[in-house]
């Protein structure tokens, strides 16, 4: 993907302050749609993921964020037996140019709305057939 002219981009971390590789979007075939994601627009999506308010909602959002960004977002079941929002395993996976810094912030994010919002996470677990229905 090619970036606009005058379009805002996020601008590289710090040398040895970040594992972002943010150089490896420099080359021809790079996914660099990561790259549109702002300190302002990274505010602006931690704000959104917190006002997810359904199970369909977070379906959408978590695919707008692979749409926009390139970016997989992926909540599943840990390796235990899920109580608590605890038990779920939310990541970032990996991609060049995410700071370190958003791949531990939009988890975050995720984690406090679905502590506030339960019956998304009941949801989620009656989806995946985490329950032990089919």
């Amino acid at each position: 993907m090619t970036l606009l002219p005058g379009q805002p981009f996020r601008t590289p971390c710090p040398t040895g302050a970040c594992d972002c590789q943010f150089e490896l979007l420099d080359a021809p075939e790079a996914d660099a749609r990561v790259r549109l994601l702002t300190a302002q627009q990274e505010k602006a999506l931690i704000a959104r993921i917190e006002r997810i308010h359904s199970y369909e909602d977070l379906m959408r959002v978590l695919d707008l964020i692979y749409q926009q960004l390139g970016v997989r977002l992926v909540v599943s079941a840990g390796d235990g037996e899920v109580r608590t929002v605890r038990g779920l395993h939310i990541e970032m996976l990996p991609q060049p140019g995410l700071c370190k810094k958003t791949r531990s912030s939009l988890p975050k994010a995720l984690r406090r709305c679905l502590d506030a919002n339960q019956h998304i996470v009941h949801e989620l677990l009656d989806r995946q057939s985490l329950w032990g229905r089919r």
